[in-house]
């Protein structure tokens, strides 16, 4: 059986991901300045993928 191409890895084309696992929501808030430690982690903000 062949696997499907959007889980190919690193040597498939790569493919923009719009949604984002919850530890690079909160690495890119706090980049932004709207994330501090001791903020909740639970209901974070709508982000958009930096390109």
């Amino acid at each position: 059986m062949s696997q499907h191409r959007s889980l190919q890895g690193s040597s498939g084309i790569v493919i923009k991901r719009n949604v984002l696992k919850r530890f690079e929501r909160l690495e890119l808030l706090r980049k932004r300045g709207q994330w501090k430690a001791g903020d909740r982690i639970v209901g974070l903000r709508k982000t958009k993928p930096d390109v």
